[in-house]
């Protein structure tokens, strides 16, 4: 593990990859969650995070009012 809580690995496999979600503490003990993905499947997943890690920097830090805009 890391100082972190969670650990995430990937490792190439010969269809595509394997991702392992280690975590320190789950109720008390760690778990590691694995999923085996075929190449596409990699692919879909990468698209989605980037897509939430997009979504969430939107959400973090806040935009300068666009003329015409109504400021909430």
């Amino acid at each position: 593990m890391s100082d972190r809580d969670w650990t995430l690995r990937v490792t190439p496999t010969e269809a595509g990859v394997r991702l392992e979600l280690d975590l320190a503490d789950l109720d008390g003990a760690p778990v590691t969650a694995a999923i085996a993905l075929d190449r596409a499947e990699a692919r879909r997943f990468a698209r989605a995070m980037l897509a939430a890690a997009g979504d969430a920097a939107e959400r973090t830090f806040p935009h300068p009012p666009v003329d015409g805009d109504d400021p909430q």
